[in-house]
């Protein structure tokens, strides 16, 4: 029988993908301090405001937070310093050619355990115009409405 693998969500970033067109993703694992993890084991981190750069043949997760540990002592990491991304050479020169377009940028989707292991989910993205995400609430309002027009429809 086939093992199922086991993820539990961290930190989520809801604005995304609102903000951002994302067109592809690729799993990437983190260098962290043991702070870092016992900090994440209780559930703390946010990658709202945070991206993904690539310096050299490196990775790099910028401006994600993950607080100190409360049960730490003065060997506490700092919590929002950047974080190293573990990805083969080959998915960093793909995301390096993407980045160096206009307007485009690698942005955390979600923070999570897979098998014990922490991960972040990258999406590689353009960010949107205005008009755009109006289009995109408008589009929601709309299948909102047809939805609930639907379920009126079957209750009568």
């Amino acid at each position: 029988m086939a093992r199922k693998k086991s993820e539990d969500t961290i930190a989520v970033n809801r604005r995304a993908r609102f903000d951002y067109d994302i067109t592809d993703t690729v799993e990437a694992g983190l260098v962290l301090t043991g702070t870092e993890v016992k900090a994440l084991r209780a559930g703390k981190a946010s990658i709202a405001e945070a991206f993904a750069t690539v310096r050299g043949n490196e990775a790099w997760l910028v401006q994600a937070t993950i607080p100190e540990y409360a049960f730490g002592n003065r060997a506490n990491h700092d919590p929002t310093r950047q974080r190293k991304l573990l990805l083969h050479r080959r998915e960093i020169e793909e995301m390096a050619r993407f980045t160096q377009e206009q307007g485009r940028t690698l942005v955390p989707l979600r923070l999570y355990w897979r098998d014990g292991v922490a991960k972040v989910l990258l999406g590689l993205g353009k960010g949107k115009a205005r008009y755009d995400k109006r289009a995109d609430i408008a589009e929601r309002d709309a299948k909102r409405q047809v939805e609930r027009a639907l379920r009126e429809r079957q209750k009568a």
